[in-house]
């Protein structure tokens, strides 16, 4: 009798990934046909993610999963494992991608650059690999994989190649991008110390000196932080995002950047075995400065979608100053301590991922709706795309980390793993703990001030421009994809010691602890080390401001319902109010500008007191292309052109450079 065939969940993925390949293959068969990509091919990939997010989470509780590709070259195929950290950001690519690709179906438009057959292909293939980069089991399979994910992503930036910026932010983009995965080959390489063998199981065996365990970590740091965005290698995310159409700044900035936060997690805490505890503090003082410069320029910009890409950089930074703390905490035995830590950065990894893509769309709805992104062209949006503005509000919230949403719960249980950490064994890390959590209170409460502003600013006031009496609100398909992403948020926010039942075998098989036990014990309250030291009910949180909300609507409607009365709002008895004299951008940001002058280089235009049309501009900019970049471009140019004096168009020329070859050759032989 033939023994059953049972089907893991590994198994569903893989077809899921096919059918992602499949869906991109048929829009290259139907190359221009926009309804039909839109209308069938890019909501079947979200059916897919759907599918994705359901297989990933059954594998978190059902252990390790290995299969093996015969893909690639002749006896180096492809090794994958599904375990509970890969199963972990595959709910998350899955989850996030079926809102995004809902929307898409209704977002594209014929003539916007890239015909919609190849957006299609390159947009499941951006999937495709991304899943694909947490399934690999070797070297190998992650470089080629990565490697997929880079291209298809800067070809889906550039996808409105006809502009020079769209060109020149899909280049910065790729150079960057190519720069991390060379470090990441050069950390492979040092993993696998010198045994011949890139599959990470035998790196996990692998017992590295400090020395080398150094210059692996130091590697992976540099080639997973240009990808996530890790200052000072963040400079294209403020370039790729405005240029890139929104579903895919959605997918890049929610979950693409996460996919770097996945590789840094299972190089430290998978395949070294032993992490060391300056390592954490490394990525402490890597990921505070990268969150305070997040977000301080996202309060200061006026491009909504750079704002936005700003404050994924302030995102990304909280999430690696948590992982930094769990390093900390490991290295020093305290494992509980640690998985509180990392249960926080997961929380956020999850959390950001929907909100932040959220807010993305919604950005592309204004953008379709008005023709701008400059927020000083924009305003009282609300009136006309009001199903918009209250779901970007839950992601705005969200964003700003107010409860009972899922960035109050994140950025909550981060300040608990710092503010109830037990005494260190170095007094130093005693000493700056307690100032690392109020630094992350200052980035919380300025991440709430940028999301003020980027709400108010497009959606409150009156229209700064005539022609946005003819926005428009989004279609069906658009607002599916984003109640999707909002109810993400609010589950989130809602059902905390549900999700970290979730996140808890992925922290045990992190550091070999975790908070489900603990949380579970709180009832429905969420109590990360116990109720008497700290606790939060999402919950009654929630219902009291449902009740505090009917409770006035009933007063109103109670006791003052017929004597209410409509005139206009105070004045300041001067009732012929324009749109020029409400709050602008550049308004909001000049508290921060002054504060935090020296983030900045500013380029001020001042107009002169005989201008008949007076006109004051200021231009912001990062000190890190001056202090960094240009200086490396001009020393790459100069390079080049010595380089460039070899090639002098002479065929003797060239014969004396391989006799020269030769005889150098000959001599190294001979000794």
């Amino acid at each position: 009798m033939t023994p059953p065939v049972h089907w893991l969940p590994i198994d569903g993925m893989l077809v899921v990934l096919v059918a992602w390949l499949a869906i991109g293959a048929a829009g290259i068969l139907a190359l221009r046909r926009l309804a039909f990509v839109a209308r069938v091919l890019f909501p079947a990939g979200g059916v897919c993610g759907l599918a994705l997010a359901a297989f990933a989470l059954v594998a978190v509780f059902d252990g390790a999963q290995v299969a093996v590709l015969p893909f690639g070259l002749p006896g180096l195929p492809f090794h994958l494992r599904l375990d509970a950290l890969s199963a972990f950001f595959l709910f998350v690519i899955g989850a996030v991608s079926a809102g995004v690709s809902v929307f898409a179906a209704g977002y594209f438009r014929q003539g916007e650059g890239t015909p919609p057959g190849l957006l299609c292909l390159e947009y499941h293939l951006f999937l495709a690999s991304m899943a694909m980069v947490v399934l690999a089991d070797d070297a190998y399979a992650f470089m080629v994989m990565w490697e997929t994910m880079a291209l298809s992503s800067y070809f889906l930036v550039t996808a409105n190649h006809r502009i020079a910026e769209v060109r020149k932010a899909g280049y910065l983009y790729l150079t960057l991008a190519h720069i991390g995965a060379i470090a990441i080959l050069l950390c492979f390489g040092v993993l696998q110390a010198q045994s011949g063998d890139y599959s990470f199981a035998n790196m996990r065996a692998q017992s590295l000196s400090p020395f080398w365990g150094a210059i692996a970590f130091t590697l992976a740091l540099l080639g997973f932080g240009a990808k996530a965005g890790l200052v000072p290698l963040h400079v294209w995310l403020p370039e790729a995002h405005p240029a890139a159409p929104s579903p895919v700044s959605a997918l890049m900035s929610a979950v693409m950047l996460k996919v770097a936060v996945y590789g840094m997690l299972r190089v430290v805490f998978d395949l070294l075995s032993a992490p060391q505890w300056w390592w954490g503090a490394v990525l402490l003082a890597v990921g505070l400065a990268t969150a305070l410069f997040g977000v301080v320029f996202a309060a200061v910009q006026t491009d909504m979608k750079r704002l936005l890409a700003y404050s994924s950089i302030e995102n990304i930074g909280l999430v690696f100053a948590g992982m930094g703390l769990a390093v900390i905490f490991f290295a020093y035995g305290m494992a509980p301590m640690a998985a509180l830590a990392l249960t926080a950065m997961l929380y956020h990894v999850a959390g950001h991922a929907f909100f932040k893509s959220l807010l993305f769309l919604s950005t592309g709805c204004v953008l379709h709706a008005t023709g701008e992104r400059n927020l000083g062209k924009l305003g009282g949006l609300i009136r006309h795309m009001p199903r918009v503005a209250w779901l970007t509000l839950v992601g705005v919230l969200a964003s700003a980390g107010l409860p009972p949403l899922s960035g109050f719960v994140s950025e909550w249980l981060l300040l608990q793993s710092f503010l109830f950490a037990p005494g260190l064994p170095d007094p130093l890390l005693n000493m700056l703990i307690p100032a690392v959590a109020a630094l992350i209170a200052l980035v919380a409460a300025l991440a709430g001030y940028t999301m003020v502003k980027f709400f108010g600013v497009i959606f409150l006031g009156q229209p700064r421009e005539a022609k946005l009496a003819r926005a428009h609100d989004a279609g069906r398909w658009e607002r599916a994809g984003m109640l999707w992403l909002a109810a993400g948020c609010v589950a989130l926010g809602l059902l905390p010691v549900q999700f970290i039942g979730v996140l808890d075998p992925v922290t045990r098989q992190l550091v070999s602890a975790g908070l489900a036990d603990t949380a579970a014990g709180g009832g429905w309250l969420l109590a990360p080390t116990s109720v008497e030291r700290a606790s939060y009910g999402p919950l009654i949180f929630f219902l009291g401001v449902v009740a505090s909300f009917a409770l006035a609507w009933l007063i109103v409607r109670r006791f003052y319902h017929g004597r209410i009365r409509r005139a206009p709002a105070w004045d300041c008895g001067y009732p012929w109010q324009t749109a020029r004299m409400q709050d602008t951008a550049e308004g909001f940001g000049q508290p921060v500008r002054q504060i935090f002058e020296p983030f900045f280089r500013m380029q001020r235009e001042l107009p002169s007191p005989f201008d008949a049309r007076p006109r004051y501009r200021v231009t912001i900019e990062d000190h890190f292309w001056r202090w960094l970049y240009l200086p490396v471009v001009a020393l790459a140019e100069r390079i080049a052109r010595l380089v460039g004096l070899l090639q002098q168009g002479r065929i003797g020329t060239y014969l004396l450079y391989s006799f020269l070859t030769l005889i150098a050759t000959l001599l190294v032989v001979k000794r």
